[in-house]
């Protein structure tokens, strides 16, 4: 029997506006949820592949970061960018209840709550990007002016 196709909310939603995308699937590793290593078992450029942040300003409340997985936040560019004087990671066990998402499967679409979204400004050095589909094992390849439009991102630097 064929395996089914995997279908996320994520996707659904990107059907749904009418944003073209593709998918890549990759065998998880429990043990390294890296997207470095995400990238590796892709085939993409690690400079490609776009982690899912989330974290909370001191004004602002909860944000959005994606950036690319080989590089880290920067909470001071964020902050500004953010107008908020600290910004700073949510814990790990706010994140299901923030988003809807676990660890390794967050993506900026489709969150239970629409976030401020933030997304680094080398994201428009490539022609596509990925992001997790909302599933562990499961990226969504799109066109990053895509993905900032349906997210409402605003593109700055913040690594």
């Amino acid at each position: 029997m064929a395996e089914k196709p995997v279908v996320t909310n994520a996707m659904r939603l990107l059907r749904a506006a009418g944003v073209a995308f593709s998918t890549m699937t990759y065998e998880v590793d429990e043990q390294d949820l890296s997207g470095v290593t995400v990238a590796k078992k892709t085939g993409m450029k690690p400079e490609e592949v776009f982690k899912t942040l989330v974290l909370r300003g001191e004004r602002q409340g909860v944000m959005v970061c994606v950036i690319p997985v080989e590089l880290e936040v920067d909470l001071k560019k964020l902050a500004h960018a953010a107008g908020d004087k600290k910004v700073e990671m949510t814990p790990m066990r706010e994140l299901l209840s923030l988003t809807g998402y676990i660890r390794g499967g967050c993506s900026p679409i489709g969150m239970k709550k629409k976030y401020p979204t933030y997304i680094d400004e080398t994201c428009l050095l490539c022609g596509r990007i990925a992001v997790s589909a909302g599933q562990r094992g499961v990226q969504l390849v799109l066109d990053p002016e895509d993905l900032i439009r349906y997210t409402d991102a605003v593109v700055c630097d913040v690594t």
